[in-house]
C-alpha cells in the first residue's frame, strides 16, 4: 500500500484552530499517510507538533521555508 501525501494550507489561522483543523484533516486520512501543514502563525510550530504527538502521530520534520512560514510533516498512525 502506497502512502498518500496531503497538503493543508493554514496560513492566516491561529491557535487553537491550527491544531483543530490539522486534527480534522488527519481523521479523514488513512494510517501511514503523510500530512504536510503550512503555517504562518509562529506559536503553531510548537503547539501543533506537540499536540499531534500526544495523539500518537509521528512528526517527520519541520521546514522553515520563509520568514514566518513553516511546513510541518506528520505521518498518521
Amino acid at each position: 500500500m502506497e502512502e498518500k501525501t496531503t497538503e493543508l494550507d493554514l496560513k492566516g489561522e491561529v491557535c487553537p484552530f491550527t491544531f483543530v483543523k490539522t486534527k480534522l484533516q488527519l481523521e479523514q486520512m488513512e494510517s501511514g499517510d503523510v500530512l504536510t501543514v503550512i503555517f504562518d502563525h509562529a506559536p503553531a510550530i510548537g503547539n501543533v507538533p506537540k499536540s499531534v504527538r500526544n495523539e500518537g502521530h509521528t512528526v517527520l520534520g519541520i521546514d522553515h521555508i520563509a520568514a514566518n512560514l513553516w511546513k510541518v510533516h506528520i505521518k498518521k498512525v
